[in-house]
């Protein structure tokens, strides 16, 4: 979803995004926490910061398709929660991510 040190969200995600946001649209009544992520490259402060300022786009993006900022809450968990495994460039793109989790 992002690339190398960047919180800009790419094309793949503007995509999810927006069907997320649709989703959301016809379930006015779901919460959901925005979560940020990063790859282990960086100190863990610089990460959570990263990840901090992904799930910010992301839910700013939500924003601006129309879902409500207050249904929206973001954590950043940096490099803390890898979803792939690996130091090479696959695994790397894997875990710059932001997750949209249900939170009702």
């Amino acid at each position: 979803m992002f690339g190398y040190d960047s919180y800009e969200l790419d094309e793949m995600a503007r995509t999810i995004l927006g069907k997320q946001a649709e989703w959301l649209a016809r379930y006015p009544q779901v919460r959901v926490t925005v979560e940020g992520h990063s790859d282990e490259r960086g100190t863990r402060e610089y990460n959570l910061a990263l990840g901090d300022r992904r799930a910010s786009a992301a839910k700013n993006f939500l924003a601006a398709q129309g879902v409500d900022p207050s249904r929206m809450t973001t954590i950043s968990y940096g490099k803390e929660r890898p979803v792939a495994g690996g130091t090479d460039e696959t695994a790397f793109a894997q875990n710059r991510r932001a997750v949209s989790v249900v939170a009702n």
